[in-house]
Order: structure tokens, then sequence, then C-alpha cells
């Protein structure tokens, strides 16, 4: 018995009217998914059961808007999103479906980008200066459209492109073809967001453009950008950002693995693994990690902010998601595992209009020039791929070689030994914790004791107290604005949290809010641990100068003196507090705080030398920039030793504890 055509089946695709879903994740295989279209609100309204309650498969096109689901802000659109609930799926031989498709290149009009080059370079700096300058983020994505008339067929147009991108894309995660009624989805996307698999649920944080040069990468090349500090800094923020998503869906925080190398057609990129493992619902676990920061920036919540400042339209479906729910016949626990790609290099063709969108991620050491690069290079990946620009010529052939010798297979780049090494040693500068597996058991020197961290939009949180577990705490979150005074009191130890923005701006209710919270503890003697934002506004109580730095430290690895202890630790700060060069200590009375909340009585009724306390200052030697401080029942730190950066994260975390409590 033979199976179904793959001529007969494309001939139907082209002719008919039914949506459809052309899928290749392998070599091998191409998945032809055919169902019906339904439109719904929320994550949570993805149709994963029938009327019968029985499982069923879903492809889920997830469009930018969702964010407003964690209270995000953006361009609402109102792009639907569209699940393809799947009634029936075929696997197909790769070879046979690609001699079927359409092959007759697609002719546009009018093509090119929305904004120009001038335009796009002006955007890079005005981010630069004016977001990562004032403490808004580390890094942001920034996107624009080549856009083109296309007068094809849709499903024509769409079956020829997924055939031009299986022949010539490589290296891709998934190829792609989603064709419902108004609206066409063909792309190569490098980049797996998130998936979860019997439990284990993955992230792959990809960052770092290479851009091959004419005739294509060479292991000198290659190895000139994996030295840029730019590169590996973009990548280290990302994998960052990335594992406070995991530590919110992971019960185990998420262990990494790699750098490895994702080698495409005209670009190279380099990328880590995240693993953990979590009992949620898949779309609860979509919903947690909605976006990638590869394709959006970080802070995530604040990123959202910057990028409907500078886009002036929607996004559409860029960088989101093609989330597949598929059942795995689990009787306890998740019933679907999930695979979902993040909608990048795709094409989107809608009442005959090309789309291509692409950004770059903009961080402290960005070029204006080398950012708008960057987008070309992103968009020749799609458009090359599918003949809408000429492709990459071929490496020149050597003209002394046999030409009837064999042609050996080129070798990935990762496996020339230089290569190899390069990427090894990035590790050398990060934190074993993030590296070793993890399960907090519950002992640890703090055990049986609370804390209370308190999120200042800033999702390292979720890192702190994976660490602050590991530790023996029994942590727990809670956003700034729902942080009751009995909650901040009753907890062990209250843990001030990071946030993006300026520790003076008053006009804040959430800088105002945090404030509170520090004082509060501060004037109760109750122990507290103050980090980065938090650690400038306990400088600011104490009555220490707060300053902008000239260079913001977004994502910056530094050796400080702490209390006396070397330290690697990862900054990302914008301001800093400041003391003169040389100072290690400090005098504060209670009475003559600079603060929100007033003394309590207990405290304002203490004799004046029982107000007096030391303050310990851990300060640049010659800047006089403070990294740390430590008094009577509290302690801070300006770096965030949560991150991968700190490579002496966890030992420094315990020793500011143990001072603070």
């Amino acid at each position: 018995m033979t199976g179904p055509d793959p001529s007969s089946l494309i001939h139907d695709l082209l002719t008919g009217s039914a949506p459809f879903a052309l899928i290749a994740r392998d070599d091998a295989t191409v998945e032809l998914l055919t169902g019906t279209v339904v439109d719904v609100e929320l994550l949570a309204d993805i149709p994963l059961v029938d009327a019968d309650g029985l499982p069923r498969e879903v492809l889920a096109l997830v469009p930018f808007r969702q964010v407003r689901e964690r209270g995000f802000v953006c361009h609402d659109d109102g792009a639907p999103l569209r699940c393809l609930v799947i009634d029936k799926r075929m696997p197909l031989p790769r070879a046979e479906v690609l001699a079927s498709l359409p092959a007759t290149p697609v002719a546009l009009e009018g093509a090119g980008f929305d904004i120009g080059d001038e335009a796009y370079a002006d955007i890079v700096r005005r981010v630069i200066a004016d977001e990562i300058g004032r403490g808004e983020g580390a890094n942001f994505v920034i996107r624009r459209d080549f856009v083109a008339g296309v007068d094809a067929d849709p499903r024509e147009a769409a079956l020829t492109w997924f055939r031009a991108l299986l022949e010539h894309e490589k290296g891709a995660y998934w190829t792609f073809a989603v064709v419902t009624p108004g609206h066409v989805a063909v792309g190569a996307s490098p980049e797996a967001h998130v998936s979860a698999r019997d439990g284990i649920v993955t992230m792959n944080p990809i960052s770092g453009t290479f851009r091959h040069p004419q005739g294509g990468a060479t292991a000198e090349t290659l190895a000139e950008f994996l030295r840029s500090t730019k590169e590996t800094e973009e990548l280290f923020m990302v994998v960052d950002e990335e594992l406070k998503m995991m530590s919110a869906v992971c019960s185990d925080g998420g262990r990494i693995t790699g750098p490895h190398l994702k080698e495409m057609s005209r670009l190279t990129h380099t990328e880590y693994m995240l693993r953990g493992r979590s009992t949620l619902d898949p779309r609860d676990i979509l919903r947690e990690t909605m976006f990638a920061p590869t394709v959006t920036g970080s802070p995530m919540q604040n990123a959202c902010t910057v990028i409907a400042r500078y886009e002036t339209t929607p996004r559409g479906y860029y960088s989101g998601v093609a989330a597949l729910f598929t059942p795995n016949g689990a009787t306890e626990g998740p019933t679907h595992d999930l695979d979902a790609p993040i909608l990048i290099r795709t094409a989107y063709l809608v009442d005959g209009r090309l789309r291509v969108p692409v950004g770059a991620t903009l961080v402290r050491h960005s070029d204006p020039y080398g950012e708008v690069g960057e987008t070309h290079g992103k968009a020749a990946g799609v458009l090359g791929a599918i003949g809408a620009i000429p492709r990459d010529a071929a490496p020149a052939a050597d003209p002394d070689a046999d030409p009837d010798a064999p042609v050996a297979p080129r070798r990935p780049l990762a496996e020339d030994p230089a290569i190899a090494e390069l990427l090894a040693s990035r590790n050398d500068r990060l934190a074993p914790f993030w590296m070793n597996p993890q399960d907090p058991d519950g002992s640890g020197p703090f055990a049986g004791r609370t804390a209370l961290v308190v999120d200042a939009e800033d999702r390292f949180t979720t890192m702190l107290a994976h660490q602050l577990r590991h530790l023996g705490l029994d942590a727990r979150i809670v956003h700034w604005s729902e942080a009751t005074p009995a909650e901040v009191d009753a907890a062990d130890l209250v843990v001030a949290g990071p946030g993006p923005g300026d520790p003076r701006d008053d006009a804040s209710d959430r800088i105002s809010a945090m404030h509170h919270v520090v004082s509060r503890r501060l004037f109760r003697r109750a122990p507290l641990l103050a980090v980065c934002l938090s650690h400038q506004i306990l400088a600011d109580q104490l009555g220490i100068d707060l300053a902008p730095l000239a260079q913001p430290h977004q994502g910056l690895q530094k050796s400080v003196d702490v209390f006396g202890e070397d330290a690697s630790i990862g900054f990302y700060n914008t301001f800093t507090a400041r003391v003169a060069p040389g100072t290690t200590e400090r005098g504060i009375t209670f009475g003559s705080v600079t603060a929100v909340a007033e003394p309590t009585d207990a405290v304002s009724n203490l004799p004046a030398g029982d107000r007096d306390i030391p303050v310990d200052v851990a300060a640049d030697p010659v800047t006089g920039d403070v990294y740390a401080l430590r008094g009577e029942r509290f302690s801070s730190v300006q770096g965030h030793l949560e991150s991968i950066l700190s490579r002496d994260g966890m030992r420094t975390l315990e020793r500011l504890i143990a001072a603070a409590l």
C-alpha cells in the first residue's frame, strides 16, 4: 500500500480554498496539516480539546499583540490569534514535495524598506542615548519592514516561496508555509522560542549575527566576529533574559548548555540551549515566556514600551510564535507537547502586499550603520532564498583542483578547532550555578526562613528567588503594586528588586513604592537586601549621592572588591551611588535620613546613640562608584548576582544575606 501522492496533494492545495500548513522540521519530511480555522482572543482559549473533552492538535499563529495578556503595551492591530484545528496530518517525503511545488519566480513591484537607512540609523542613535542611556533597559529590538507589491495568486506565491526556502535556505528550525483566509505566512525561522515535551521545557536564545562575506564564510572571518565584545555581550544579555522566563516556569530554574553555532545560507548566529522541568499547561508556558528577548529586548515590560515608542506601526505576527500543540497521550499533567518557533525570517502576504519585518538588537556598543547592515542581512536571508533578490554566488572553485575528483562536503565551521575553542572560552566568564544541574531541596544555610522578593518590573527577580531557594529560603515574589505593608513586615528577609528607570524620579509610582519598601524595612531594622535600582534607592535614603554613568553598564562584567573579597559580577545599571574615592565606611543617623516613610515610634524614641549606626561601603577606589553597602540588618549590591555574568554571584549573595540577617 502506497502513501498519498505529493504531486496530487500540492495540486489540490494550489487549486483549492481550504486552509493548510506545510512544515519541514527535518531533512527528510514535510508535514501537511489541514483542518479548520478558529480565531480566539486569549492563549487560554486555544481549543486543545473538542466538545467531548478529547485532546486535539492545534497550530496557532500568535501575534505580538498577545503581550497584552501580560499587561504590556503594544500597537494593537487586532491581528487574530489564529488557530488551525488539525483534522489530518500527513508526513510526506521532502524530495517528492520539493519536486511538486511551483518554481516560477514571483515578481515584486515597488520593493524597498518602509524606513530608509538614514532614518533607521537615527532611530538607533536615539534609542542608545534616550533609552539605554537613561536606564530604561539593557537592549531593545526595533524593526523595519521590507515591503513590495505582489500580483500573483496568494496560494501559488506561498508554495513557490516555500519551495525556494526548502531548496536554498539551510539550518532553519522550521521551514513553513501557513495559508489561511486572507493571510499567508512563509518563513524559515532559525530559532525555537520554547518547546515542552515530557515535562522538559527548552528555550533557545540566539543572538549575534554574522553576515557571510561574498563567496561564503570561512573560519578566519567567523573568528573575527566571535571575538567581538558587542556580539558576545549581546548573546549573554538575551540568555539572562530567557533564564528569567525559565525560572518563572521551571521548578529547577533552567540549565544552560552551549554555546553553539547556527549556520544558515547567508548568516551564522551564536546560540545557547536552556532546559528545565515544568508541570505547567503549555499555554501557560507560552504566556509566561511571551516573547523572546532576541526580538523585543530587556527587561521585557519596558522593552514593549520602547517598541511602542519607536515603531509607528503594529508588528502583526513578527516576533510572535507559531505554536504547535500536539496531544501526548498523558493522563496526568500536561496533555499536549509544545513546539513554538519565533516568527522571524518570515514573509507575509496580505491583500497583495509582501512584508518581511526585520530588526536589530540595539545595545550600548551598537554602531548605527552596523545595525542598518544587520537589517539588510536578515532581510536578504529571506529575500535571497525566495529569489526576490540575487542569491549569493557559490565560492570560486580552486583552479588547480582535479575536476574529476569527488567534492567533499564542507565541514561545519563549528568543527574547526579554533572556532570550537573560541566558543568554549565564552563559558569561562559565566556563573557555574546556571550551567550545573539544579533542584533546590529546601536545605541551605538559611533554611526555615522566609523571603519576600519585591518585583520592580525586572524579572531578574525570578532568578533571584530561585537562588534564594537554593540557599534554603522560602522565597515568594510580589509585584511592587501589590506589596502590602503587612507582607513587607512579615517576611524574615525582604529582597527589594531591580528595575528600569531613574531612582530619583519622584513622579514614578513604581519608584515611590520601592522607596516605601526600602525605608519601611530600614527604619524597622528588619533584614533587607536591596538590588540594583533598590540599592540606589537605599543609598539615596542613606544620604549618598546618585549620578548617571558616563557610559551605561548594561551587560558589563566587572571584577570588584566586595568587603574584602574579589567578585566577578554582572552589571546592568545606568545610574550609580557615588562617594568620595577611598571611602570605606560612613555613619548615618536614622533621624536625619532622607526617606519616604517616617521612622517608627520604636526607632524615633531610641536614645540618640542607638540611632547612629555605621555603614560599610564597598566602592571603586578611583571613581567612588558604590558596589555594595551593609549595615545593621541591611545590605545591598549594585550588580546582578543572579546574572549568568556573575561568576561569583552565589557566594556574594550568601555573604550579603548573612550580613542582613
